[in-house]
C-alpha cells in the first residue's frame, strides 16, 4: 500500500519528525489491539527502511516498508504481511494519512 501526503515543512525537518514518530505511525490501524515488536529503522539518503512485527490475538505477521521524504511530500510505501487481508484497505490509508499528517503538524 502507498500513501503520499503533501507537505510545506523544509525536508530535513520531515525527516526528524519521521525518524522521531514513525513507530507511532502504524498504532490505531487494525480494529483491535495491535501489539508491535522488533522495530527496525535505517535511513538511506532521504528514504528510511523499516520492519516491525505486529501482533493482533495469536496472529503474528512482519510489516515492512519505507518513508520517503522528498521536497515537497512524504511516501510511505508499506506491506501489512497478513493484516493486508483483514483488515480494509481504506481503513489503512485513512489512518495512515492521517498518522503522516499528524507527524507534520
Amino acid at each position: 500500500m502507498r500513501v503520499t501526503i503533501a507537505h510545506n515543512k523544509p525536508q530535513q525537518e520531515v525527516k526528524e519528525s519521521v525518524d522521531r514518530s514513525t513507530e507511532r505511525l502504524f498504532s490505531g490501524i487494525g480494529s483491535g489491539p495491535l501489539e508491535f515488536s522488533d522495530y527496525h529503522k535505517q535511513w538511506h539518503g532521504n528514504t528510511m527502511s523499516f520492519t516491525l512485527t505486529a501482533k493482533m490475538g495469536f496472529i503474528k505477521t512482519p510489516i515492512k516498508g519505507t518513508i520517503e521524504v522528498g521536497e515537497k511530500d512524504l511516501t510511505v510505501d508499506v506491506d501489512l504481511g497478513l493484516f493486508d487481508k483483514l483488515i480494509p484497505q481504506e481503513t489503512v490509508k485513512n489512518r495512515l494519512e492521517s498518522g503522516v499528517r499528524g507527524l507534520l503538524t
